[in-house]
């Protein structure tokens, strides 16, 4: 409930807040932590994204409702549908999809398909929660355009490294502007990454983007914390002696070819090796493996980062930040997205190294990896950030300070 002092300024007890992200793991998951951190505060909370993720959020004991389709199928969506994309090289599914023309499909789809959709969806919600503040994910803009619609404020939360494409980054913001003239909000938002809304930043300063900074955008720093569905690890990886390599593409552009190239790399290596295959490969599509390789379609990703040694990945978001919280070196074999701007940051605090997807192959991983295994400079690096990200301010106090975002 909203008290009015004589100021006329607003106290705030009892908000009801609405977190609003894109129906993916790593767009969801940064946000979960705060969710929770309202809702333990007392703030009546609601979870609005895709619906294949309200599970997840039921368990994590909060409320979902539905808010656009998942990114895959908005990249289908954006493709012209099924049709396009067994006609393209007979894939099936968006992962499948070549990288040149998967980056055209996310301008669509970034900038038009799911901010209509996650525009319209939520617009349908406020009717029934009428929400006092709308904390959303910097990928989704379509929950600001409803935001400004209905006149409630709102917050942007990052889920990592602000990253630009000097090539791709025009063309977004072209067609995400075209999209916002549509819709009738074109007048009512800002020009910056944000639309003028001040920004939950769970990067460290080191880390972060310096043009993005240079923005001067309202920043509210606050600690990453890393949401995970709860799981056990095999014994081999809790129990196991010496060093253990991370190994993970993420969920949504996984590829059997360059885990297995990536694999045979690190055998050279006196190394145990845990692999997240994820939902796009099956673990069979590996081939045959060592017993010291354990490879799963799905663990938790927190837990497993607490007994590594050393982390190879694509790059993104989520686990370049949680490999930097853990004060562990990485390798990125920098992916499409967010894949180089993380990849670059790495090696620029000196945490580790990158290689760019023409450059991959087992020697060159296993070049890579040997120095991360030392107790070295890219070691004292990683505990370095990890000692930065541990003094930001908790979840908690950001909500402290969600009265300041509706005055």
């Amino acid at each position: 409930m909203i008290r009015h002092h004589a100021t006329g300024r607003k106290a705030v007890r009892d908000m009801r807040v609405i977190f609003a992200s894109l129906g993916n793991y790593g767009h969801m998951f940064p946000m979960v932590p705060l969710a929770q951190a309202a809702q333990a505060a007392g703030h009546d909370v609601w979870f609005a994204t895709s619906d294949q993720f309200h599970p997840i959020l039921e368990k994590a004991g909060l409320r979902p409702v539905t808010a656009g389709p998942s990114v895959p199928e908005a990249y289908i969506e954006a493709a012209g549908g099924q049709a396009f994309l067994e006609a393209n090289g007979g894939a099936t599914k968006a992962s499948d999809i070549p990288p040149d023309v998967l980056a055209a499909l996310g301008v669509k789809a970034f900038s038009s398909v799911l901010p209509r959709s996650v525009s319209a969806d939520l617009a349908r919600v406020f009717d029934s929660v009428r929400p006092d503040l709308v904390v959303y994910e910097t990928y989704n803009p379509g929950a600001a355009f409803a935001a400004v619609t209905a006149g409630v404020p709102a917050v942007c939360h990052g889920i990592g490294r602000v990253s630009y494409d000097a090539t791709m980054d025009p063309l977004f913001q072209q067609e995400l502007f075209a999209t916002a003239t549509d819709l009738g909000v074109a007048d009512k938002i800002g020009q910056s990454r944000t639309l003028g809304n001040p920004f939950i930043d769970i990067c460290p300063p080191s880390v972060q983007n310096e043009a993005f900074v240079a923005e001067g955008v309202q920043r509210i720093p606050q600690r990453p914390v890393f949401f995970a569905e709860p799981g056990e690890l095999p014994a081999r990886v809790t129990q196991g002696e010496g060093p253990l390599v991370y190994l993970s593409l993420g969920t949504v552009l996984g590829s059997a070819e360059l885990l297995r190239t990536a694999i045979d790399g690190l055998l050279p290596l006196d190394v145990r090796i845990l692999v997240a295959t994820g939902p796009v490969v099956d673990p069979a599509a590996l081939g045959e493996l060592p017993d010291r390789v354990v490879a799963l379609p799905w663990l938790p990703q927190p837990e497993a980062l607490r007994h590594a040694t050393a982390v190879v990945h694509h790059g993104g978001q989520g686990t370049s930040l949680a490999s930097l919280a853990a004060g562990l070196p990485q390798l990125i074999l920098a992916q499409p997205g967010d894949g180089i701007g993380n990849a670059s940051a790495v090696r620029a605090t000196g945490v580790g190294s990158y290689l760019l997807p023409e450059d991959v192959s087992a020697e060159a991983v296993e070049a890579a990896v040997r120095p991360l295994l030392a107790d070295g400079a890219h070691r004292e690096a990683a505990r370095a950030v990890a000692r930065e990200i541990e003094a930001m301010p908790e979840p908690a106090e950001t909500v402290a300070r969600f009265p300041e975002f509706v005055r």
